[in-house]
């Protein structure tokens, strides 16, 4: 795989031009920045991709604060290592955005992954298509990552409602015990397709089940005709997928505004 090229074609593709998420959700292109802002309070909020450098980039900022926070949400700068100006993570520290823990863009193509990764033994996977399922992967994501997912749920159901065709979720279960979740989202028109969640509860891990997530999210992308398999890869997950192939394209580091916060320490 081509890594320059296959950066520049999810930065072109995917940061550039987003579909909406969820019901009434919208893109917009402005202040040098395009955005997604959100109709129901679960959905996500954020920007996406910048176009900045030093003499734009405060005045940027600061647009998307007053937008943002004239909503009453919360919302998400989802910074990557290339982007400019350089200093962009300290003027966001000073502006009052949190940084939350940093992951990798890890991506390959379909076609070099492996895609008969069975589940081990005493799992099952199985497709999500209704709330019930839904209430499953969010059991599974609470567990494995001590969060609550409940909003994370909401923004699933709502997808599975209305655009059935951009996302396929699937829960390992252990018996009736739902150990482990995962979801592609599609994006029809490019490239690419995501890979999020795996997350497994901890007496779980280290049996194969994130990996035979991997394979069964792949298989459904070939079917497809996906080229690409981008990855936000955390610390745990970045060394399997790196033996499976993936490549480490990118550092993104999602900078979180709260409305009503005080300054995060260090900002100026």
């Amino acid at each position: 795989m081509d890594s320059t090229a296959a950066l520049a074609a999810y930065d072109q593709q995917i940061r550039q031009s987003p579909d909406p998420e969820g019901p009434g959700g919208r893109v917009e292109g402005a202040d040098g920045v395009i955005r997604h802002v959100g109709a129901a309070a679960h959905d996500w909020n954020g920007v996406l991709w910048s176009d900045l450098d030093p003499a734009t980039a405060d005045a940027a900022i600061a647009a998307q604060v007053r937008l943002f926070t004239g909503l009453g949400r919360e919302f998400e700068w989802k910074l990557y290592s290339h982007d400019l100006p350089a200093d962009l993570p300290e003027r966001l520290l000073a502006a009052g955005f949190a940084p939350e823990p940093a992951e990798t863009l890890m991506v390959t193509e379909v076609d070099a992954l492996p895609l008969d990764a069975a589940a081990p033994e005493g799992i099952e996977l199985v497709p999500v298509t209704d709330e019930a399922g839904v209430r499953l992967m969010v059991a599974a994501h609470d567990r494995a990552f001590g969060s609550d997912g409940a909003a994370l749920g909401r923004q699933v159901l709502d997808q599975l409602t209305a655009a059935p065709d951009t996302l396929a979720v699937v829960v390992a279960l252990a018996g009736d015990e739902p150990v482990s979740s995962a979801r592609i989202e599609f994006r029809p028109g490019t490239d690419f397709a995501g890979l999020w969640g795996g997350g497994t509860v901890a007496a779980w891990r280290g049996r194969g089940i994130y990996r035979a997530l991997i394979a069964h999210r792949a298989r459904l992308a070939a079917a497809r005709g996906v080229r690409y398999l981008q990855v936000d890869a955390s610390s745990e997950s970045r060394p399997i997928l790196r033996r499976l192939g993936f490549a480490e394209l990118a550092t993104t580091t999602p900078y979180v505004y709260r409305p009503g916060e005080p300054l995060s320490p260090g900002a100026r």
